[in-house]
């Protein structure tokens, strides 16, 4: 059975990369390997060297991204990728295609196979992200896709919620978690890698725009900024924003603002080995990315969740919300160094930490006939509405 997964961020590679490795290495599996976006970008730190280091075969590369971020880029880069997805579709012939998320890249990719009538396994679906358009794009992503591998109990019932059937919906947890503190770099070679000596306080830093609520984007950073002015005792580290409406203007906000600190530094993508390192040796992760969510908790570490974009997902205890505010961040920030916090990290549990196996995995996808999966029925929930 060929399987083609697809690739289109550095957010979606480090947790589809255990599956790509089990299926790699099954005997009834061939892997085939789609990378586009964002991966194919200077701008955004060629992330397909990271794949190509992890020595992964990529069968088709597929360039979609314009210079322009705008709503009305966005949207031409979707187009770019439907004609040039449903090309590598056609040389690559899988039987089965493996999309996460909920980005405008893995839509036009599931757009291109659904209509080819290839079944499609979404991961992640179910989520809630109120404050960016990627929420209704993953809940269509859902409504194309043929088998949902979901990472908690409550997003199962969401996805059933929204008329999908309960055989093809699987609560696995997220896999990306799996092995993921396997061969993380120590101190020393972390600092090494960056070229940059840690502080006894130390904060990762990733913001990305919130795409319902555009107007206020560059505002809500200034007052992240200006928080984060106030910290001359911690070194801070930042990753960019991604290619979303108004991540280029994050981005050079970014630049200007770290030519004036000795204790900020700056990189594109520090790649899934160094960031998951990071992870080890830094306090806070601040800002609005799912890693905060989601890989953060797994390190016993606190989370400084900035806005709405992430609103609406199951968190952890070790997750503060604040607004993009700059006296609430510095709150935020008191209240992680005190001796409370401090014990509630040492208790946290992470809710997307499951307990299946890749091996089960596989197997779950493997049980099921092509005929099976492509015909889909809507599953209707008796909620006891009168008319």
């Amino acid at each position: 059975m060929k399987i083609c997964v697809f690739t289109g961020t550095r957010a979606d590679y480090g947790p589809l990369k255990p599956l790509m490795k089990a299926i790699q290495q099954d005997k009834d599996l061939t892997l085939q390997l789609l990378v586009s976006g964002m991966h194919l970008s200077p701008e955004f730190g060629n992330t397909i060297d990271e794949i190509t280091k992890d020595r992964f075969k990529i069968d088709e590369k597929v360039e979609i991204l314009l210079s322009s971020d705008t709503e009305t880029g966005v949207v031409k880069s979707t187009g770019l990728g439907l004609i040039g997805y449903v090309d590598s579709l056609n040389r690559l012939k899988p039987d089965m295609v493996v999309v996460l998320g909920d980005r405008f890249e893995a839509l036009a990719f599931t757009f291109a196979s659904f209509v080819k009538r290839i079944p499609i396994v979404h991961i992640s679906g179910g989520e809630i992200t109120e404050g960016a358009i990627d929420d209704s794009i993953r809940h269509s992503i859902t409504k194309f896709a043929h088998l949902h591998l979901v990472a908690t109990k409550e997003y199962k019932k969401r996805v059933i919620q929204l008329g999908e059937e309960p055989w093809r919906v699987f609560n696995v947890g997220e896999i990306g978690l799996i092995g993921m503190k396997n061969g993380l770099l120590t101190k020393e070679e972390f600092e090494k890698s960056i070229n940059f000596k840690l502080n006894k306080k130390n904060i990762l830093v990733t913001y990305h725009p919130e795409t319902l609520d555009n107007k206020n984007n560059i505002k809500n950073f200034q007052e992240i900024l200006k928080a984060l002015s106030c910290l001359t005792d911690t070194n801070i580290i930042f990753t960019k924003s991604n290619a979303d409406n108004g991540g280029r203007e994050i981005n050079n906000m970014i630049d200007e603002f770290v030519k004036k600190y000795k204790n900020f530094i700056v990189f594109n993508s520090l790649g899934r080995k160094r960031y998951l390192s990071a992870l080890q040796y830094v306090d806070i992760v601040l800002g609005n990315s799912s890693s905060g969510i989601v890989e953060a908790p797994s390190f016993k570490i606190a989370t400084i969740n900035i806005g709405n974009r992430q609103k609406g997902r199951v968190k952890a205890n070790s997750i503060i919300d604040v607004k993009a505010n700059k006296n609430e961040i510095l709150e935020a920030i008191n209240v992680v160094y005190s001796n409370r916090f401090k014990k509630v990290l040492q208790d946290v549990v992470n809710p997307y930490e499951g307990e299946i196996i890749l091996e089960d995995v596989l197997e779950i996808i493997k049980q099921f006939t092509k005929e099976q999966l492509l015909n889909k029925k809507f599953y209707d929930i008796d909620f006891g509405v009168k008319e």
